[in-house]
């Protein structure tokens, strides 16, 4: 009885990780509100806002994985051609780096140096939509 009640709790913790589409879409909402609300502090220059803005977006950037179509896909060859996943995760990184930018220079009053951060990490988006989601 026991095994079949480790079984059941083992699939069903498998089942509630796996990262969905619609948890995708979530996330990439929450980013897109999150990196509106980063340019209003910056342009408001209130560094609550910018604040609540990184951590929102850091937040989501780390639960983001590529489509579970491309982590799952069975030719070895396309698997290293495409490429996605290593470079999903490479964006995602790339990302949350720079969210410690520009707390760090807005922090300092540097506010141009955080806006610069900030249209680094839109390119990171974008680029990701087109290499990982094919925009």
């Amino acid at each position: 009885m026991r095994i079949i009640a480790l079984l059941i709790l083992s699939s069903t913790i498998i089942l509630a990780s796996t990262y969905t589409k619609a948890d995708r879409i979530k996330d990439m909402q929450i980013m897109e509100k999150a990196m509106s609300t980063i340019s209003t502090g910056i342009l408001y220059n209130n560094p609550d806002i910018v604040k609540e803005g990184a951590i929102s977006l850091s937040d989501a950037i780390r639960r983001v994985k590529p489509p579970i179509e491309v982590e799952t896909e069975k030719d070895p060859m396309a698997r290293y051609m495409n490429n996605r996943v290593t470079f999903s995760y490479k964006i995602v990184r790339n990302i949350d780096k720079k969210v410690k930018t520009i707390l760090e220079r807005f922090k300092a009053g540097d506010s141009r140096a955080a806006s610069q951060a900030h249209a680094k990490i839109m390119k990171q988006c974008i680029q990701c939509h087109y290499e990982v989601l094919d925009w």
